[in-house]
């Protein structure tokens, strides 16, 4: 469990503060427009110049850090806001039969009117996004 609380704490609790330093083409920075970290919390991540987006909003739903659990809303971004109404992603960090760790993300896509979003769209965007 040990090893699931460092990832927890570097990938989600410190990761606002890691990411940019670690991935500066990517992401510029994060900073709290309301609240610090906690549910209902909203953040603004700015990206980097290497990135084809700007800017997007999250809201933090839950943070459970006894069962390693971290899910936040997309409710704002340049890009496909006409389209989707919402991304929500739920993070679960589990223990490895090798004592490591298993990072889950599980997305649920709240799309507007009859824009049907189809698996390959979503492919592509999950390539795009991570580079």
């Amino acid at each position: 469990q040990s090893h699931q609380l460092k990832c927890f704490k570097a990938c989600i609790l410190d990761g606002d503060t890691l990411i940019p330093q670690i991935l500066p083409q990517a992401f510029k920075s994060v900073e709290y427009i309301e609240g610090n970290g906690e549910a209902g919390s909203i953040k603004k991540v700015t990206f980097g110049e290497g990135s084809q987006f700007k800017y997007m909003k999250q809201k933090v739903e839950a943070v459970d850090k006894d069962k390693f659990v971290y899910i936040y809303s997309v409710i704002e971004r340049d890009v496909l806001m006409d389209k989707l109404e919402t991304i929500t992603y739920e993070t679960k960090l589990k223990t490895s039969p090798d004592r490591g760790s298993v990072c889950k993300t599980t997305s649920k896509y709240y799309t507007i009117g009859e824009f049907e979003l189809k698996e390959e769209g979503i492919k592509a965007g999950k390539e795009k996004a991570l580079g």
